[in-house]
């Protein structure tokens, strides 16, 4: 497709920003990660991915180790802030919150495969566990927070009676386990599906206002 006169020009690598240059490097990373496994990540295999030099990822993070602590860092935040965006942006409604936990969790920004391999690569590598804890224990927990927190309104709002904690930790692992059977099954279910059996799994919960394919247009 022909580029409009107007459109700016693309930064090139040589005018890319100290920050820009970093989730360059990062980006990099993660598709390296996606591919690879944490183990045959390497710093050359970054650069080569990312257009630069050795010398250049050594610059920006010193150590491969420093290099996988700084990119689990940016995957938490990034996984953070897309679903701090959809709650902020949905209605106030418990059942519309919950809707925008769900869909948040499935959109392009953090479900795609270099994101998903990625968090698989440090969930399953045990020596990544400690790690894995500094860096992202406290935005799950606020996660999980919100989470119970939705659905004790519901309870509240809609006369539901499950317990909040055990329904929310359901909706969470159904939601990570369909992200990880995408990734690993033999024959994958696409991500529609995988949106279909968590929802499934929350119409159990609420029957009133969740269906196989999501919220009803009008619940009571």
């Amino acid at each position: 497709m022909t580029r409009p006169a107007s459109a700016p020009l693309l930064r090139t690598p040589r005018t890319l920003s100290r920050e820009e240059r970093r989730i360059q490097l990062l980006e990099a990373t993660l598709e390296t990660i996606s591919e690879c496994g944490l183990s045959r990540t390497t710093l050359t295999a970054v650069a080569r991915r990312a257009g630069l030099s050795h010398g250049l990822v050594l610059f920006y993070f010193e150590s491969k180790e420093r290099l996988l602590v700084e990119t689990l860092g940016y995957l938490s935040d990034e996984y953070q802030a897309n679903w701090r965006a959809a709650l902020a942006s949905s209605g106030p409604a418990p059942e519309q919150q919950l809707m925008a936990l769900v869909e948040a969790d499935f959109s392009p920004q953090v479900c795609q495969p270099s994101r998903v391999n990625a968090w698989s690569a440090y969930w399953s590598e045990a020596q990544s566990r400690p790690l894995y804890m500094s860096k992202c224990g406290e935005n799950d927990a606020l996660y999980a927070r919100t989470m119970e927190a939705v659905c004790t309104a519901l309870n509240a709002a809609h006369g539901y009676t499950a317990p909040p904690i055990r329904a929310a930790r359901l909706i969470r692992l159904a939601i990570d386990g369909t992200w990880l059977e995408m990734m690993t099954l033999i024959e994958p279910y696409d991500q529609a599906e995988a949106k279909r059996t968590v929802w499934t799994l929350v119409s159990l919960l609420y029957p009133r206002h969740f269906g196989a394919e999501g919220p009803f247009a009008a619940a009571g």
